[in-house]
């Protein structure tokens, strides 16, 4: 239960946001936190009417974007399914708010549902709590012509026996010049058409129906009158009342999974040791509303989802925090007064990700904002559980997240500034990138999710990465022909990370490490940088030391002798040039131990001597130019 008082707690904390419309840094598409007993529905038609109650207008909402409605909701309309009548409040689809949708070739049923519609407004509408719009609302509807009207106005389209066309069909062309708007939006038939209202005034502005907080506040004080018997709340402890049925729509508008649910009563769900659901756990109402609006606030606002498995990270007073899944280069790039230098340590990297996070530290409220980090899916389409959930001070979180950044760590090259170039930062991958390196980039979402949840514990947790996961990328590194070079310079860094979580290797070039894998990877990469050099830059094909690469892996000492084979004709073509990279391969070869240069399989740590020799030798390239351009 401990994860529905924070969400209870994070909806306490911002009040203040409740019904304000948000919109996504990125994108137009709208959010908010939801007020209690109400969710949201996508609507298809928008009418407005009078304060009289007259028909004024109506249209067919084809922007997406202005689609999503908030609506008031009661227990039984927020958990309907199938043939079930149960009428939202307010708006609602086509067979229930219009009462001659009969009239018009709907299907007529044993339970009318517009008759349970208008007979539930009526109470609202007559209710000491009703606003002024509600009442407008509920006068135009008892007159039940509402398709009619929307016939007039040409939104709904009837065949030529007055009644509404199910779908559209090239038949009805001799009846419409082009195919009417609402087929566009609907995804069945007219009958299916969501329908939301608001009133209209030729002498004031009125803000709209579901975005008019004075609506909001009339029908929460008007359910709340009308709620069940009180029990005791497991989640605070008080005595409130009580609701077994709980919020669905939770990681979008078409998602009906529920994370707490109880309907099985002829199975085993809880038979033989409990006589009714309410024994097992009972949750009050507004709790419930509260914490399932607050979770749905925070995926749209901050959440992660691939593949419907939602990844979430947040504070009770919902600052902006970095997520577990990120890579170095994201959270450092947040703080401007960050700059990661061209020379770059463990240590120095600890540092300026200290610097970072004690950035977030300062821009949260109260040391009393702890962290919480919570992985949800569902298995079907109506059951959702928690994968994961920790709670934790936010002091302990930012220790874990700086651990994780300075000792998975290495030099990566792949990323991209906001010009397109290539940008280099010294930290660890997004997890999602380590999952690129394991499987390929054609894995899947299923895939990277699976990995993105085994990784969050060895950041959080400080559990060991996965062996598998590491061997895998290590295959896969160990293989560069079969994939182009940008990919397999990624895959390689990414790689090197992983590894160097366990083996603690710096960057730098240790010319005093004797491992037997560390120093055959040093000779690949001398092997590799005479090769490239001799061929000149435009020369574009592979060396010899990385086709070999594989083999050079499983059996180093018989695949040397062909590298070095192969070496020999451009050691000859570079002359005294290559004399350097020549008595390198010697010294490098002169520190192996005599019964270390066998055909044992080499360890990760032959990667890290590669990257790390290469590195050096690239630098020293780099300033050897630099001297020859100031010399000219």
């Amino acid at each position: 239960m401990s994860w529905l008082l924070h969400l209870y707690e994070t909806y306490e904390s911002n009040l203040g946001r409740v019904g304000v419309i948000e919109k996504k840094k990125y994108s137009e598409q709208e959010y908010t936190l939801l007020p209690i007993s109400h969710t949201t529905q996508t609507a298809h038609i928008e009418v407005l009417v009078t304060e009289e109650g007259e028909f004024h207008f109506a249209t067919v909402v084809v922007e997406k974007s202005d689609a999503s409605t908030l609506i008031p909701c009661t227990e039984d309309s927020a958990s309907r399914a199938g043939s079930k009548v149960a009428p939202y409040p307010l708006h609602d689809k086509l067979s229930y708010v219009a009462g001659d949708y009969t009239a018009y070739g709907g299907e007529a049923k044993k339970e009318d549902p517009f008759v349970a519609y208008i007979q539930q407004l009526g109470e609202w509408a007559s209710s000491p709590y009703a606003d002024p719009k509600v009442q407008s609302i509920y006068t135009y509807l008892r007159k039940g012509c509402l398709i009619q009207d929307l016939v007039k106005w040409h939104i709904l389209a009837v065949d030529g026996n007055g009644k509404l066309i199910g779908k559209w069909d090239k038949k009805y062309a001799n009846l419409y010049s082009e195919k009417p708007a609402i087929f566009s939006v609907v995804a069945g038939e007219q009958e299916s058409a969501f329908v939301r209202f608001t009133v209209h005034s030729p002498k004031k502005q009125l803000a709209k129906v579901w975005k008019d907080q004075a609506m909001y506040d009339s029908f929460i004080r008007y359910y709340n009158d009308r709620l069940g018997d009180e029990r005791l709340c497991y989640v605070t402890g008080s005595k409130l009342p009580a609701t077994s049925k709980h919020a669905n729509k939770i990681r979008n508008a078409a998602d009906k999974a529920k994370l707490i649910s109880a309907n099985d009563t002829s199975g085993f769900t809880y038979r033989g040791r409990f006589n009714e659901s309410a024994e097992v756990a009972s949750i009050s109402y507004d709790v419930s509303q509260k914490a399932h609006n607050a979770l749905k606030w925070l995926i749209q606002r901050q959440g992660k989802i691939i593949d419907q498995r939602v990844f979430l990270v947040w504070t009770n007073n919902a600052q902006e925090i970095p997520a577990p899944e990120e890579d170095t280069l994201s959270v450092l790039r947040r703080r401007p007064i960050v700059q990661q230098r061209k020379s770059v340590t463990s240590d120095i990297l600890a540092s300026e990700l200290a610097k970072a996070l004690d950035g977030y530290k300062n821009e949260l409220a109260s040391n009393s904002s702890d962290v919480n980090l919570l992985i949800l899916d569902s298995a079907t389409t109506g059951r959702m559980a928690v994968l994961y959930y920790r709670h934790m001070e936010q002091q302990q979180y930012f220790d874990k997240l700086l651990k994780w950044h300075s000792t998975c760590a290495w030099l990566h090259r792949y990323r991209k500034d906001e010009e397109g170039d290539s940008v280099a930062f010294y930290g660890a991958p997004a997890t999602k990138d380590i999952a690129y390196a394991a499987y390929g980039p054609r894995a899947n979402d299923k895939v990277v999710k699976g990995l993105m949840e085994r990784i969050l514990p060895c950041i959080v947790d400080g559990r060991a990465i996965p062996s598998d996961v590491v061997n895998s990328a290590f295959r896969r590194a160990s293989n560069p022909v079969s994939m182009e070079k940008w990919e397999w310079e990624k895959t390689l860094s990414i790689t090197c990370a992983l590894i160097n979580k366990k083996e603690e290797y710096p960057l730098a070039l240790d010319k005093e490490q004797d491992d037997r894998s560390y120093l055959f990877g040093r000779l690949l990469a001398v092997a590799d940088v005479l090769e490239r050099r001799a061929l000149g830059s435009d020369e574009t094909r592979s060396s010899n030391a990385i086709r070999y690469m594989n083999s050079f892996a499983q059996h180093p000492e018989r695949t040397w002798k062909t590298i070095q084979a192969s070496l020999q004709p451009y050691q000859a073509r570079l002359g005294s040039k290559g004399y350097y990279l020549s008595g390198l391969i010697d010294d490098i070869a002169t520190r192996f131990k005599f019964d270390d240069f066998n055909n044992k399989p080499l360890t990760g740590k032959y990667l890290l001597g590669f990257y790390s020799q290469r590195h050096d030798l690239f630098q020293k390239k780099e300033k050897q130019e630099q001297v020859e351009d100031a010399l000219e």
